[in-house]
């Protein structure tokens, strides 16, 4: 995750020129990780990755099996976007990022998703994966990942509520966070792990593993979970 000094992982001081050596390294981490599929929740699909959210309801004739389905099990990158209702438009059943691999798009939902939605994705070729009834069960989605299709390690990539999600089911191994010497304050912006309202606060503890200071006054701070 890119962070601010306060914690917060949007807003306004993404567009400072003093965060642009922080966005550099960032990049750059990625690389280093060598992660296949990187997950990320809903919020921040819609907002950076999806078409936005859908505007009606989805109406399809064919009713298909509650079943996983997998579209693409030999993508260079995939793309796993938590959308445990069925909300998200896409565009295409593949995602094409400046300097990333052409990524195949893995829905992830729950049992509570509307029949008509199964129905849109299949009709563009977008993979989906069932993992739980009401919300996203985090280890049964790793476990799917590593058996359907065949993923040793995930980069997981925010938001906050997804990232907090992540840690409270004690599914992060190691934390990876670069920091740009701004700051935000913004009460309305996210930050790096949130609640999202949805369940009371599970603190968690981390052990640095690394501290590494860049150009530009960035920090890259590394902490494995206890």
């Amino acid at each position: 995750m890119l962070t601010a000094l306060d914690g917060k992982i949007d807003g306004e001081f993404f567009g400072m020129p003093e965060t642009l050596p922080a966005l550099k390294k960032y990049g750059e981490i990625r690389q280093i990780y060598r992660c296949k599929a990187t997950i990320y929740g809903t919020t921040t699909v819609a907002e950076g990755y999806s078409d936005g959210y859908l505007t009606e309801q989805m109406i399809c004739e064919k009713v298909y099996p509650r079943e996983d389905f997998i579209a693409d099990k030999s993508a260079e990158n995939y793309i796993i976007s938590l959308d445990p209702m069925g909300v998200l438009k896409w565009g295409s059943a593949y995602l094409e990022k400046k300097n990333r691999p052409k990524a195949h798009v893995v829905e992830v939902l729950t049992d509570g998703v509307a029949d008509g939605y199964i129905g849109y994705l299949r009709g563009l070729g977008v993979s989906y994966i069932f993992a739980g009834k009401d919300a996203i069960d985090c280890g049964l989605l790793l476990k799917k990942l590593k058996n359907l299709l065949d993923l040793e390690r995930v980069m997981l990539a925010g938001g906050g509520v997804t990232n907090r999600s992540f840690a409270a089911a004690g599914m992060i191994d190691e934390l990876s966070i670069v920091i740009a010497p701004t700051a935000d304050g913004d009460s309305g912006s996210a930050s790096l792990f949130e609640t999202g309202g949805f369940s009371a606060p599970s603190p968690k503890a981390y052990k640095l593993k690394a501290a590494e200071q860049g150009e530009g006054d960035v920090l890259w701070l590394r902490y494995l979970s206890l």
